[in-house]
């Protein structure tokens, strides 16, 4: 008996063949041709769940309860007994199985191993079929399938890769922890790893032997026609014929408002099912996604062009090894402007659909909190509750992987796999980005005098939030006052290291107003104080607003070195995207009062799109009335009518409206820019510092910890940026303006002896002593902490 396994793979029409298929079952039964009922009715999914790795929790898996391991081979079991019956009891010449899911989600080698040994025992004849269309109107389709079943993320993930050496393992290295009740899936969150059909071919033939695989176009109108039966014929190699099929309508294509409208809602979503605190069932998902329904054109293929030429190579040679393809099947759409997602028309405001549907959220989670917490919970008690994406191969470490000596020790599997894929990726890390020279300190820039603000302006206005920074905050006022910031609005909470009382002075001092926010409410003590500042006269009255922290640099890199030598070069723009530059602790230990910006000067490499906290930004705006809300890195719930007004640059001054005008927090491979102005982001400061970070917490997220992994997210010290020093004469000269004030003076020295003490204090208690001697023997290469970071949870 010969076994033909039917992978797929999405989107092209493996339903339909799964739908003739089982109308013609007892008369391919007739024949000597088994379609088998006990791996699933029409399609097989039941033979998909029982190979999956145990890890490798899917949707499917998630929704029909095979969450524990237990369940699974329970799974397996009744599988194997149920084909081995089928075969036993009707003796064919040739079973078919079929299952999308198996091309589509099986990445790792080990579960190609599990299917193999679960089929073996009745055939050594087992043949690969896959039908695939050309990549750009694949994924097209396979997004829409993937954003209703939840994906937050856009098509700019896919176009980011364009071009790859290796999009399978690119692919992969996006797709984040699989953690179900967090709604983070490998199939619905990643990009299709599968579309490089080269490499699929050598992921099952590595399995079931050279030239196992047979790989066949597809064409909607042969298979929703009546001579399908023809199409299945031929893939599956059975030579009686079998009739005719009754025809079918070709699925119709989603409009791109819809998905748009569906994607933002997700991202939403996603948000509250990672409190771990609600359940929504696929079902119910989906039914939201269908009441927000709007009609309009689908993604046109044509835009996903740039992905289309990066196969075209590929393609050419699979249809001279696979006689069935031919040039017209994988031929791609004529070339249009690139995706963008459109606008979702009518308004649209995903939170406002999301609090009409919290209430239904809420009752679905009592109704499954037994059935699927429960689960959840005794699986998280035996293992990591966000477990690692299944990967397509393991790497063992060897002395020639590339690891330094410290990164065999300490990088666990899953970051060593990273690191091996890294090589040869689109999104491995490098410096050459950029015309500025970082290493070699140019002239002083000059000091400037106070702007003269027009009657009423408050001018350049800097809103921030602090929690015991009482070392800092006099260098970041005066390094700020010195190149161009007007006013500062400064928020405090829950302060006992004196911060309270400097800002108190400085306010004295007409230098900044202050505001204590120990009273806030909600979820964020920052949320609430920006809410708050939207009150404010010197907010109102601004002319830019930017919310950045003290940690935070304004690194403006062209003449003069102020804000407005930046503003000559984007006269029309409305909105800065200052891209964050990460500074490690460069070596230093000790809590000292030297400048923040001297002290530290290496950082992460210019282009490094992974993770994502590396290309965050915060967002630098002029105060024209278009957005509603300002939130953490940028202004929130755009004004219809500002659509048309708002222009968002990089910092290399390149329009980027497209990409950021209504949502979105990072930088991308297309609008990264560092040339003009950078955020200097200097997160750890020295390592004591780090341990006082980790003692208090974080301002922004009150109920997440700071531990190793933030330091392994954090501490870049690869490459070197001395550009921000050409501020220090003027810095030092606003400085000492500032600290002749023996108030102030005296309230920052307590503030540092405070800081110094409390150091001290960590040191003398293991866990923080442990967690210190652990940061500072992390010795990693920039492409080692990417693989590291990669691996680790989404926050720590």
């Amino acid at each position: 008996m010969r076994i033909v396994v039917h992978i797929g793979l999405e989107q092209v029409g493996a339903l339909r063949l799964q739908q003739v298929l089982d109308q013609k079952r007892e008369q391919l039964l007739s024949k000597g041709v088994l379609y088998p009922r006990s791996p699933g009715g029409k399609n097989h999914t039941r033979l998909y769940m029982a190979v999956t790795d145990p890890a490798h929790i899917d949707p499917l898996r998630f929704n029909r309860g095979y969450i524990l391991p237990e369940a699974q081979d329970a799974l397996h079991a009744e599988v194997a007994a149920g084909l081995a019956r089928e075969v036993e009891t009707h003796r064919p010449e040739l079973m078919i199985l079929s299952a999308s899911q198996l091309g589509s989600s099986l990445a790792s080698r080990s579960e190609l191993e599990r299917l193999h040994a679960l089929l073996a025992p009745l055939s050594d004849d087992i043949r690969i079929l896959a039908h695939i269309d050309e990549q750009g109107r694949l994924l097209a389709r396979r997004y829409a399938e993937q954003v209703f079943e939840g994906r937050a993320a856009s098509l700019e993930l896919e176009l980011e890769m364009a071009g790859t050496s290796d999009w399978w393992d690119d692919a992969l290295l996006d797709a984040h922890a699989i953690d179900p009740q967090a709604g983070q899936f490998l199939e619905t969150q990643a990009p299709p790893f599968w579309l490089d059909y080269p490499r699929l071919v050598r992921h099952w033939e590595g399995v079931f032997g050279p030239g196992a695989v047979t790989l066949r176009p597809y064409d909607p109108a042969l298979f929703y026609g009546s001579e399908v039966t023809e199409e299945i014929r031929a893939a599956f190699g059975i030579a009686p014929t079998i009739g005719k099929a009754t025809p079918d309508t070709i699925p119709p294509e989603p409009a791109a408002a819809w998905l748009a409208r569906a994607r933002q809602l997700n991202a939403l979503l996603l948000k509250v099912l990672s409190s771990r605190q609600k359940v929504l069932p696929r079902m119910l998902w989906r039914k939201f996604l269908t009441e927000i329904e709007i009609p309009g054109d689908p993604i046109a293929p044509g835009s996903l062009a740039e992905v289309s030429r990066a196969f075209e190579p590929a393609n050419k040679a699979l249809v001279k090894a696979h006689p069935a393809l031919t040039p017209t099947s994988l031929k791609r759409d004529r070339a249009l402007p690139a995706w963008q997602e459109v606008d979702p028309g009518n308004g649209y405001r995903a939170s406002q659909y999301l609090l009409g549907f919290m209430w239904r959220i809420d009752k679905a989670t009592r109704e499954e909190r037994k059935a699927k917490l429960d689960a959840l919970a005794r699986l998280e008690n035996g293992t990591d509750p966000a477990t690692p994406t299944p990967q397509p191969d393991t790497v063992t470490p060897t002395p020639d992987t590339g690891l330094s000596p410290t990164a065999q020790i300490v990088l666990p599997p899953l970051a060593k796999q990273n690191f091996a894929k890294l090589q040869h990726s689109s999104f491995a890390p490098h410096n050459r980005l950029g015309a500025v020279n970082e290493e070699e300190l140019a002239a002083a820039y000059t000091p400037v005098p106070p702007r003269a603000l027009l009657p009423g302006s408050t001018g350049n206005v800097i809103v921030g939030c602090m929690k015991n920074e009482a070392p800092y905050i006099v260098e970041w006022v005066a390094y700020h006052r010195a190149m161009g910031v007007d006013n500062f609005l400064i928020y405090t909470n829950d302060c006992t290291d004196g911060t309270t009382e400097i800002l108190d002075r400085l306010q004295e001092m007409g230098v900044l107003q202050h505001r204590n926010n120990d009273n806030w409410k909600g979820n964020s003590p920052q949320q609430y104080a920006l809410n708050q500042a939207l009150k404010e006269g010197v907010i109102r009255n601004a002319e830019w607003i930017t919310h950045i922290d003290v940690d935070e640099f304004i690194n403006v890199r062209c003449g003069n070195g102020t804000l407005d030598d930046f503003f000559e070069h984007v006269p029309d723009a409305t909105n800065v995207a200052m891209t964050w530059r990460l500074f490690g602790h460069n070596g230093v230990t000790r809590l000292s009062d030297d400048f923040v910006i001297d002290q530290f000067d290496t950082c992460a490499p210019k282009f490094c799109p992974k993770p994502h906290t590396v290309w965050g930004f915060k967002t630098m705006f002029r105060n024209i009335g278009a957005y509603e809300k300002i939130s953490c890195h940028r202004p929130n719930k755009l004004d219809e009518s500002f659509k048309s007004r708002v222009k968002w640059v990089n910092g290399s001054g390149r329009d980027m409206t497209g990409e950021a005008a209504e949502n979105g927090w990072r930088s991308s491979k297309k609008s990264i820019g560092y040339d003009l102005l950078q955020l200097n982001h200097y997160a750890l400061r020295s390592a004591e510092s780090f341990l006082i970070k980790r003692q208090r917490g974080r301002a922004l997220h009150v109920d997440r910890s700071i531990g190793i992994n933030y330091w392994i997210r954090m501490d870049w010290s690869d490459f070197r940026d001395i550009t921000i020093k050409r501020n220090i004469p003027r810095l030092r000269a606003e400085y000492d303006r500032l600290m002749a004030d023996d108030t102030l003076r005296t309230w920052h020295q307590k503030g540092l002896a405070w800081h110094r003490a409390k150091a001290e204090e960590l040191h003398a208690i293991p866990e923080f002593q442990d967690l210190y001697d652990q940061a500072l023997k992390l010795k990693l290469t920039e492409t080692e902490r990417v693989a590291y970071a990669l691996a680790l949870d989404m926050e720590s």
